[in-house]
């Protein structure tokens, strides 16, 4: 079967596109950047690759020969707190252009759960896309899901975050409002099993989990379940810009995202049909399975995805492309090379670096440059890294976004997307000669943006100085 993948290097996307390959579907990956798909060099040669934004004007011209069904996993709620309705209104409006002269047979969309007569802006334009799906010239089946669980789901990481962060919490009253969890096997379970299935063309369902409960229950059973103490206090009062604040400073995620969880959470999302369940043959997967499997999958290093990973996390909706040349007018730079000594050791470091590792020098200026840019509303450095070793272009680390990372060439390339009057690369590579060369570039805006890198000079001399030598320094 031939099937388009969109959002292939999104959360869901990653997760779904292995299953599809394990059971023999030729897929097509559609993705508005494809330095951003990172994918294992075995991966990339069994797919190929569409590039293509949604909300660009329409072009024809490079358009995927015969597609059976279309996977549409699109979502801009992270990207605007007020206009991401609209950006999704007319990313579904394309796609159905798109997939009306590809002649598609079906298209299956996950969606959100729709209970509440007034929903929240993020349900009213889930439903709206939904409607405009329905109007394509093809078979639309649409799958209803509330809280995501899984290692590396946006809703997982804020849970572990505030329970593993706050032992005592004062909530508001939202954190009373019940939902229905999902496991993320079972959510690819269902997007896998209504494949080309005739009986379920033109319908939505609403999937989820066996468990119902709040959003403090959730938190107090993950507690129970990780053995950590929680103690949680609810006040009789909604506050969503409050909490908004309160999820975004404790937590991982950006702002925008923050701010439409929270409106969100007002809301109710509970099955009110699950037959297809049954008509799969699906065996539900409670709440504390779906955590244990989670955690199974972190000890193990084998987190296939992270919301982190994609621009859900970060402060710009842009192609990583138009930054890997790295400019070389009006820029300023610092430039130090060492000779290696052990290659691999090296190059270990290097690909290691950030995260639980840290920057291998002056870590406490790092955490308070982090905690800086969470405070004027950047990313901070909660964000991490998805595995401690191994990183792909695209990926998140802590307030870094990776443009390049090839071992084989010996080369990582870091953009910056913490807060700056600038534009700012860190850039790793080993020459021929077994030369280590750690180029920081600085592309200043204006006179501030010079003010901030030469005020920054002397910091500049200690902690790259420190970093470079502790990169190549030997085992001990």
């Amino acid at each position: 079967m031939r099937i388009l993948l969109t959002g292939a290097n999104g959360y869901v996307g990653r997760r779904l596109l292995p299953e599809l390959l394990s059971e023999g579907h030729e897929v097509i990956c559609c993705v508005r950047d494809r330095n951003r798909l990172g994918l294992d060099e075995a991966t990339l040669e069994k797919v190929t690759i569409w590039e293509v934004d949604f909300l660009d004007e329409i072009h024809f011209d490079k358009l995927p020969e015969r597609v059976d069904v279309a996977y549409y996993l699109i979502h801009s709620m992270s990207s605007s707190t007020s206009a991401f309705d609209v950006m999704e209104g007319k990313a579904a409006h394309n796609f159905n252009l798109y997939m009306d002269k590809i002649g598609v047979t079906q298209v299956i969309y996950l969606s959100g759960i729709v209970n509440d007569s007034k929903l929240s802006k993020h349900l009213t334009s889930r439903k709206n896309v939904e409607d405009i799906l329905f109007d394509g010239n093809f078979n639309t089946t649409v799958l209803r899901a509330g809280i995501i669980v899984g290692s590396g789901s946006s809703s997982f990481e804020i849970i572990r975050d505030l329970c593993e962060k706050l032992p005592v919490m004062i909530t508001p009253k939202w954190v009373l409002t019940k939902c229905q969890p999902i496991a993320i096997r079972n959510v690819i379970h269902y997007l896998i099993g209504v494949l080309l299935k005739e009986e379920h063309y033109n319908d939505s369902y609403d999937i989820g989990g066996p468990d119902v409960m709040t959003y403090k229950d959730m938190m107090l059973l993950y507690s129970k379940t990780r053995g950590i103490k929680l103690w949680i206090f609810t006040l009789p009062i909604m506050s969503p810009k409050l909490s908004s604040y309160w999820l975004y400073f404790v937590t991982s995620t950006s702002y925008k995202l923050a701010v439409n969880l929270v409106d969100s959470m007002k809301m109710e999302v509970i099955c009110k049909n699950n037959d297809l369940q049954e008509a799969l043959g699906i065996v539900p997967i409670s709440y504390v399975d779906a955590i244990k499997q989670a955690f199974l999958k972190i000890e193990q290093n084998l987190v296939i995805s992270s919301w982190k990973d994609s621009l859900v996390s970060s402060r710009f909706r842009t192609n990583l492309s138009e930054f890997i040349q790295i400019p070389t007018y009006g820029c300023l730079k610092d430039h130090k090379t060492k000779k290696v000594i052990n290659m691999e050791h090296t190059l270990d470091n290097i690909f290691s670096i950030g995260g639980a590792r840290g920057w291998y020098y002056g870590s406490w200026m790092w955490k308070i440059r982090g905690a800086m840019d969470k405070l004027f509303g950047g990313v901070g450095l909660r964000r991490g890294r998805t595995h401690p070793t191994n990183l792909d272009s695209g990926d998140a680390l802590d307030f870094w976004r990776v443009l390049v990372a090839n071992r084989a060439e010996k080369r990582l390339l870091l953009y910056a997307e913490m807060r700056l009057p600038g534009e700012a690369w860190l850039e790793f590579r080993i020459d021929e000669e077994n030369n280590l060369h750690q180029i920081a570039t600085f592309r200043p805006r204006g006179l501030l943006g010079r003010l901030y890198w030469y005020s920054l000079v002397p910091f500049h001399f200690f902690i790259f100085g420190g970093m470079i030598r502790n990169i190549i320094k030997e085992k001990a």
